[in-house]
């Protein structure tokens, strides 16, 4: 990733300010979706895409039962496993994705997900969001920020960042917080999007933190 705007000290105090108080309201920040290993993470976040985690994790317990490693998924009937998949929707495309990527996953990296950003974006159907849900869960390598749509309406929200761009969100929030809070950040923020601040929007703030930084959404207590 090209390089970070520069913030100034004021708005890292408060974005390490807000980072607290969203650890005080959801202090067991992790992520919803089902896995075991990198591998079923990787199958599960391909998954998701313009999909719930909950209907993810309703399909996937009995996909990897039924496709419990790489070499099943790369093995299987194309025709079965979109079947197997259809309740996330895009089922065909990604379908061939989770295949694919098996065989990639098999043919160059021996069988075990890569641990690197380059390699993980080698993968088909494997964006950077993708890859850095991977890497943050599963290895705990803090490379980046997953930005999902919760991760950018709170981001802007808060005035965190200005921007719709998934990766300027991405490189906004970076340079706001630590790198070792970059995983937990994305959770929290997840958390807080799909509890009391939702998508609706209107005046005034309900909820504690959302009333302490002056954000205007329609949240419970």
């Amino acid at each position: 990733m090209s390089k970070l705007p520069r913030k100034t000290k004021q708005q890292k105090e408060r974005a390490i300010e807000l980072l607290h108080d969203l650890y005080a309201e959801y202090p067991n920040p992790h992520c919803e979706l089902n896995h075991r290993n990198a591998f079923e993470l990787l199958i599960a976040t391909i998954l998701s895409a313009q999909c719930t985690d909950v209907r993810v994790n309703m399909v996937t317990e009995q996909l990897f039962k039924d496709y419990p490693t790489p070499q099943a998924f790369a093995n299987a009937d194309i025709q079965e496993l979109e079947e197997a998949v259809r309740p996330t929707g895009f089922f065909r495309n990604k379908a061939k994705s989770i295949q694919e990527t098996s065989r990639i996953i098999i043919e160059q990296f021996g069988g075990e997900v890569p641990k690197t950003m380059d390699e993980l974006l080698t993968l088909r159907g494997a964006a950077r969001k993708t890859a850095n849900v991977v890497l943050g869960n599963a290895f705990g390598i803090n490379v980046g920020v997953v930005v999902d749509t919760h991760v950018g309406r709170i981001s802007r929200r808060f005035g965190l960042t200005k921007h719709q761009d998934p990766v300027k969100v991405e490189k906004d929030l970076m340079a706001l917080f630590p790198q070792e809070e970059w995983t937990n950040l994305s959770h929290l923020m997840i958390h807080h999007g799909r509890g009391p601040c939702k998508a609706r929007f209107s005046k005034p703030a309900h909820h504690p933190i959302c009333e302490k930084y002056g954000v205007s959404c329609e949240c419970k207590k």
